[in-house]
């Protein structure tokens, strides 16, 4: 005969279907700011005492004030832009004023062609290699301008994925789940199957889930207080997150 069902438990949540795969948002997750370029603007503009570290801090603890404005926001538009380097410059003391607006519209311009996100995380390829060597498939899932894959191919990254979705070639943004979908495609996976890191939740996240995916959270500097999902402080902590989900 078959085990009683014990009636204190009541109906189970059907279970997950096995991890297939893990898509990566490229900003702030596989790509890093190139802090020292805007310390050096910062300063330039008299603040002499601004370093690359604070910067670092100041954009990490930012990350939250600007996903509450994010949404039906394109995370690539300049106001958007504008006012996330509003929310570091005013982590850093500095007061959003005409001096700030025209250094926001610098920091934009720097660096061309990829921009200020053009700084390889070092863990990554470490990471990328783990995930793969676990049997998972990668994906890279970002808001970009449509040169996310050569930015990658020239960090040294773009051998360690499978696909990479730039919504300025696919033509969707995060967080709308059509992104993600074409992701799961591109490697052969449901979105049920698959999990996605990334660095704003309203973004990354809430857009993962809406697409049936699950979703960890990166937050180096603890500023995300509590949220409804598993978070990591690196791509380390996040892989030692998946390594869980498939041995659950």
């Amino acid at each position: 005969m078959g085990e009683a069902l014990d009636p204190r438990r009541g109906p189970q949540p059907p279970a997950r279907p096995a991890l297939r795969a893990v898509f990566l948002d490229a900003g702030n997750t596989l790509i890093g700011l190139d802090y020292e370029v805007i310390a050096a603007g910062v300063r330039e503009g008299g603040h002499r005492h601004v370093t690359a570290e604070a910067v670092r801090l100041a954009e990490q603890r930012a990350r939250p004030r600007l996903d509450a404005h994010l949404g039906t926001r394109s995370t690539e538009a300049r106001d958007t832009f504008r006012l996330y380097v509003r929310f570091w410059l005013e982590g850093l003391g500095i007061p959003w004023d005409p001096a700030a607006e025209r250094l926001a519209d610098a920091l934009r311009a720097a660096k061309p062609p990829f921009g200020l996100f053009s700084v390889g995380v070092p863990e990554a390829p470490g990471v990328l290699a783990r995930l793969r060597g676990r049997g998972l498939r990668l994906a890279v899932v970002s808001n970009s301008n449509g040169t996310v894959a050569a930015l990658l191919d020239a960090v040294g990254l773009g051998g360690h994925v499978d696909a990479v979705l730039d919504s300025g070639v696919v033509g969707v943004e995060k967080p709308h789940p059509k992104i993600f979908a074409a992701a799961a495609a591109a490697v052969g996976v449901r979105t049920e199957e698959a999990v996605h890191v990334g660095d704003l939740y309203s973004v990354d996240v809430a857009g993962a889930r809406a697409a049936g995916c699950r979703a960890i959270l990166l937050d180096p500097a603890g500023a995300w207080g509590l949220v409804d999902c598993p978070t990591a402080p690196d791509l380390p902590a996040a892989a030692a997150l998946i390594d869980a989900m498939l041995d659950d």
